[in-house]
C-alpha cells in the first residue's frame, strides 16, 4: 500500500476570496503593481499573482478586466522602470565619490 499524503485544507475559502477581492480593488484604485501590492498586504508575489488571476476571474469580471489591463500596462512599461533605476542607482554612486573626493580634496576630472 502506497503512502499517501494528505493535503492540509486550504484556509477558509470566504477568506480567499475575499482576500482576491481586496487585492483586485487595490490594484484596481492605486494602479499598482503586483510586487508593491504584495508589500503592502504583507503577502508574497506569487500569491497576488495568483489570487488576481485565478479566484478574481470567478468573482468579479469586472474587476477582474480592469486589473488586467492595469497589470499588463505594467509589464509593458517594467523594462522603462527598470532603466530608470540603473540609471538613479548610478548617479547617486557618482555623487557619492563627489563628496568623497571634495572632503578628501580631490578635484573632479
Amino acid at each position: 500500500m502506497r503512502n499517501q499524503q494528505i493535503r492540509p485544507a486550504e484556509p477558509h475559502a470566504d477568506a480567499l476570496d475575499d482576500r482576491a477581492l481586496r487585492l483586485g480593488s487595490y490594484i484596481a484604485e492605486h494602479g499598482a503593481t503586483v510586487r508593491s501590492t504584495a508589500a503592502v498586504f504583507g503577502i508574497s508575489k506569487s500569491t497576488v499573482h495568483k489570487d488576481i488571476t485565478v479566484r478574481l476571474p470567478l468573482l468579479h469580471a469586472g474587476l477582474y478586466a480592469q486589473v488586467r489591463e492595469i497589470i499588463e500596462t505594467n509589464k509593458q512599461e517594467r523594462h522603462i522602470r527598470g532603466g530608470l533605476a540603473t540609471k538613479r542607482k548610478y548617479e547617486r554612486a557618482r555623487m557619492s565619490r563627489r563628496r568623497s573626493n571634495n572632503q578628501a580634496g580631490i578635484r573632479a576630472e
